[in-house]
């Protein structure tokens, strides 16, 4: 058996797509329900950024089935600004935590570390 986690391969951090976030709304994911939509239209028509450009939900447990299925569902789609997303499978019987350096991320055996 094994347990499937959402890291980001690209340099430049973690994060996903408006589109993303929103699928992630609609599937009523605690964490997207209570970030606020920073690529949301004001009246006008205008928006505090453009929506290419925006990252949403970089705190949101990668190992959360929603964000697995909107992973699998969007494809290339549930990538936020400078991320790459994939879905990596470990052993289910394995502590672990997502690693990264300048956000290129892998997945690594949790251990105990002293300083």
């Amino acid at each position: 058996m094994s347990k499937r986690i959402v890291i980001n391969q690209a340099h430049g951090g973690f994060g996903l797509s408006r589109k993303a976030f929103l699928r992630l709304r609609e599937l009523k994911c605690k964490e997207a329900l209570e970030e606020p939509d920073i690529g949301e239209k004001w009246k006008d028509g205008s928006g505090p950024r453009e929506e290419y450009l925006a990252s949403f939900l970089d705190d949101i447990p990668r190992d959360s089935p929603l964000l697995l299925i909107v992973v699998e569902e969007l494809g290339e789609e549930a990538n936020g600004f400078l991320a790459d997303l994939k879905i990596v499978e470990i052993p289910s019987n394995v502590e672990w935590e997502i690693e990264e350096y300048d956000g290129l991320e892998w997945v690594a055996e949790k251990h105990r570390t002293w300083q």
